[in-house]
This record gives structure tokens, C-alpha cells and sequence, in this order.
């Protein structure tokens, strides 16, 4: 593995989300001075904190799985993530719901699932479930070590028997059709394949290996933090501030000083000048690039994951089908991933997210009064409507997602709310998010694994970046694993491995 050569004793990280935050942690663990600066008021970046009228609302993710990985940045310092934040269990991960109006509990444990299974669709889809299972742990096993942790210096790399392994399972076939040689039933393959969206495929076209997210998701189990997502890199601020970082709040970086091929000071917008000897870079690629002078040159143009439109709903009600994760799917399947991806037109028959974080910590609301986020996936602003076109789209927008919300059985949900807060692309370009989404690249077979653009700068010695938009990607457990990767190009420490299981062992839990 390629480090950082020469002196590496005072390290600045850019950005204080969960990416840069695990860095930090992973950093000071193995003896090095760290200062991380934040443009924002606070750690999380994109796992923000808002206050909206007596709500305290996650900016950014809902779902928190292999929350071992976060664990491990706590431990590189000695301290645990079981210490910082209360975690707890879900049960089930997921409600889903479908157009025809069945609904279906997704469970993480494999004989309570196996039941819902049966119960939902009957004796050969569950065991068909069991094979799925199956497959999903082997998939994982075959990926993690080898090509999700780690870090890549060459394509070479996966020449490996775990390639032979991950080959024979399947994993270079398109997910879908993979799916559908344990499940039939049309509705049970989307509950194991609709996590292609997070890595930015439609699962027609998404690898195969791409079902590690499912396995993520469905089978090692489903998280929440009490105090909401933001809880956790809060905590993380907390124990690298413990350890001895510098912690720089509000602290926006207006150059990179360099010289001789390696990065010497960070400028401050407020003028400060913090001398360092390595800096990791965390924000989105085209801040990183106009930082760095320039951005690399590739053979094909990078692509962009879908974006999404959320509604913050704080209401004065709430409804008794709703689990703490609620995935609504409309009729439609391929046809909306086309609307997404290609077309670049809304989804006319939209699956949607709920979440409601108040199930579990009413506190995040005023007493009697309930949280919900709605996440509908759009277009980016490449591919579909311009930042500029959702000034007026969103409203309009907004007013159609609350009818779809009340003809899925949410009855009175627009008369129910008491504060509220669209977020459109045209919010995420404000932040700084390119093609207008909080997801960056896309996970095709070229932006993926060694294809990815990596983590080391090339004609800068002491750079390394880290975040979604660098190996290994987009999500909570990559972003994490993205910190570990960037902290060993600089310590050039051996990397521990991940627990298999994780951290809280509870009935249903894996």
C-alpha cells in the first residue's frame, strides 16, 4: 500500500462529517496531531442537525447499519461507541408497503423474517428466502475485506482468489435477474434490490455485487441513534476533542498553500494560516478540485447518482401503519428507475421513504408532536430539471407529494402539519453538492473499487482525500470506511479488520 511519504506528524482534515470525522479519530490513535476544520457551526456534514420550530431534524441519513465501523474509529482513540450514543435495535428494519395495498415487515433476524415470508407469500418464497440469505452472507464475506476495505493502488489488486469467489457467486451478473432466482414474487425482489438506488444503479443494470447493500440493510441489521442520526458524528466530535484534536468550528478553507509537490499551510477565509505536514481533503470532489488548481483527467466523464427531494413534516399526528423506516413502492418499477437515471423526468409513480425518528425518541419533537422525513428520489440536475427550474418546481412539487402521501393512506397529512421544510436540488447545489445531489458518483463498474477516483492525489505527496466521492463510497458504513482508509495512507498502520457481527448482539439483530 502507497503512504504519505516524509514527515506526517500534524495532519489537517477538511471537513468535519463522518468521513473526515473517523479520519481524525483513526489519526490521533495512531500518534498524530490533528486540527479538523468545518465551514459549518458543528460536526455532521452532510449528517447535519436543524432546529425547526421546537423539531430537531436530521439534515442528512436515517439509516444507520455496521455500526461496528463506527465503533472502530471510537476504539482507535479507546473509547466506544456504546459509551457515546444509546443505539437501539430496529424491529422491524423496515415496514414495506405496495401499491396494491400489502404490506410486508422486513426483519433482520432469519427466522422471524422467514415467518413474515411465508406468512406474505407463502412456503417456496420462503425458502427461497433462506438461499437468498445465504447468498447475501457469502457475497459479503467474499467483498468486504478485499474490496470494500481496502486500499487500492492498482487494478492489479483484484486479482485475487476472493475475485474467483465473488465471480462464481454471481456478483458480475446485473442484480435483478440475480434476486429473482430465489424470489418470484415480484414485490419481495424489490425489497432486496431497491438499495441499488443508493449506489445510483437501477437494479436492472446494477451489479450483482451490488446486493451487499441489501445485505446490509436485511440482514446485519438496522440501527437508530437516540437523538437522531446527527448523535453520532456529535459523539465522534466529542472523543477526537477528548483525544486531543483541535476542533475548528465555522472555519471555511480558502486555499491550500503548497510547495515543492506537497500541501504546507491551510488558509483560513478568516486569514488564519495552519501549518501542517499532510492534509485530508473530505468535501465534495469539485470543492476538492478547485482547492487542488485543478481536476483530474479522465478517460470518460464521472456520473452522478440520482438526487432526492425530502420533506421535513413536523405534524400534529401521526399514523398507526408507519414503522420507524416505511418504504412506500408505487406500481411502477423499471419504468421510474428510467424517469431517474435516463430520462431525467420526476417519477411519475413514485416509491417513497418515510421515516419517523420520533417512534423511538419523541423527544426530537415538541411534546405531543410528531417527526416525519419523506424522501422522493428525483433526477439530478444533469440529467433532469437545472437548479434553477426547481425554484418553481418545488412547491409545485411538494403539493403533489402530499397527495400522493394521503392517497397511500396517510389521510390528513397536509392538514396535519405544524412546521415544515422542502429540500430540492436546488439545495443541494447551494451546499455545494455537484449535479445538484447529496449522493455523489454513481456506483457503475467504472466508478467503482480501483476505478474510483482514488484517495491519493496525484503531483501532490502529502494529499489524500476521503468522503463519498473516493473509495470505497457512497453511504454510512463506506463514508466511515473511507476515514480508516485515508488515516492508513498516512500512518501506513495495518488496517484491523471489522467485526462480522455487530456491536449490540440482540435478538434480530443480525
Amino acid at each position: 500500500m502507497r503512504t504519505v511519504p516524509g514527515p506526517t506528524d500534524h495532519v489537517v482534515v477538511v471537513g468535519a462529517g463522518l468521513s473526515g470525522l473517523a479520519t481524525a479519530l483513526h489519526l490521533l490513535g495512531a500518534g498524530r496531531r490533528v486540527t479538523v476544520v468545518e465551514r459549518d457551526a458543528g460536526p455532521g456534514g452532510r449528517a447535519g442537525r436543524l432546529e425547526l420550530g421546537g423539531y430537531r431534524v436530521d439534515t442528512g441519513p436515517t439509516v444507520l447499519t455496521m455500526p461496528h465501523l463506527a465503533d472502530e474509529a471510537f476504539a482507535a482513540v479507546g473509547d466506544s461507541l456504546r459509551r457515546r450514543v444509546e443505539l437501539v435495535p430496529l424491529h422491524p428494519a423496515y415496514r414495506a408497503r405496495f401499491a396494491d395495498g400489502s404490506g410486508l415487515d422486513v426483519h433482520t433476524d432469519g427466522e422471524a423474517m422467514e415467518a413474515e415470508v411465508r406468512r406474505f407469500a407463502g412456503g417456496r418464497e420462503a425458502e427461497g428466502y433462506r438461499r437468498l440469505r445465504h447468498w447475501l452472507e457469502r457475497l459479503y464475506r467474499a467483498q468486504m475485506h478485499r474490496f470494500i476495505d481496502t486500499n487500492f493502488d492498482s487494478p492489479f489488486q483484484l486479482l485475487h482468489p476472493d475475485l474467483a469467489r465473488l465471480a462464481a457467486l454471481g456478483g458480475f451478473g446485473r442484480l435483478d435477474p440475480q434476486i429473482g432466482r430465489f424470489l418470484s414474487d415480484p414485490r419481495l425482489r424489490r425489497v432486496f434490490s431497491f438499495q441499488a438506488l443508493y449506489a445510483g444503479v437501477a437494479p436492472a443494470r446494477a451489479l450483482a455485487a451490488y446486493a451487499v447493500i441489501a445485505y446490509m440493510d436485511t440482514v446485519a441489521g438496522v440501527w437508530f441513534p437516540k437523538g437522531g442520526m446527527h448523535a453520532l458524528p456529535r459523539a465522534m466530535a466529542d472523543a477526537a476533542a477528548d483525544a486531543g484534536a483541535r476542533l475548528c468550528w465555522s472555519a471555511e478553507v480558502s486555499r491550500l498553500e503548497h510547495a515543492a509537490g506537497r500541501v504546507r499551510a491551510v488558509r483560513l477565509v478568516s486569514g488564519e494560516r495552519i501549518a501542517c505536514d499532510a492534509v485530508v481533503l473530505t468535501p465534495d470532489l469539485p470543492v476538492v478540485h478547485r482547492l487542488l488548481g485543478r481536476a483530474p483527467r479522465r478517460p470518460v466523464g464521472l456520473r452522478h447518482s440520482p438526487s432526492a427531494v425530502i420533506l421535513h413534516a413536523g405534524t400534529d399526528r401521526t399514523w398507526p401503519q408507519l414503522a420507524h423506516h416505511t418504504i412506500s413502492f408505487g406500481g411502477a418499477w423499471e419504468r421510474t428507475f428510467d424517469e431517474l437515471t435516463r430520462t431525467g423526468r420526476l417519477m411519475s409513480d413514485p416509491s417513497l421513504l418515510i421515516t419517523r425518528p420520533t417512534t423511538h425518541d419523541p423527544s426530537l419533537a415538541p411534546e405531543g408532536r410528531h417527526l416525519h422525513y419523506v424522501l422522493a428520489p428525483c433526477p439530478n440536475t444533469t440529467t433532469g430539471p437545472s437548479a434553477e427550474a426547481w425554484h418553481g418546481l418545488g412547491p409545485r412539487y411538494r403539493d403533489s407529494l402530499l397527495a400522493e402521501l394521503e392517497r397511500r393512506g396517510l389521510d390528513g397529512f397536509g392538514a396535519s402539519l405544524d412546521r415544515e421544510l422542502l429540500v430540492t436540488p436546488v439545495d443541494w447545489t447551494a451546499q455545494g453538492h455537484a449535479a445538484g445531489t447529496p449522493f455523489s458518483l454513481s456506483h457503475t463498474f467504472a466508478q467503482t473499487g480501483p476505478f474510483r477516483p482514488r484517495n491519493l492525489v496525484r503531483d501532490y505527496d502529502n494529499v489524500v482525500l476521503a468522503g463519498c466521492g473516493t473509495t470505497p463510497g457512497v453511504g454510512v458504513p463506506t463514508v466511515l470506511v473511507s476515514g480508516k482508509l485515508a488515516a492508513a495512507r498516512i500512518t501506513g498502520r495495518p488496517r484491523a479488520r471489522p467485526a462480522r457481527i455487530p456491536l449490540t448482539s440482540s435478538k434480530g439483530s443480525r
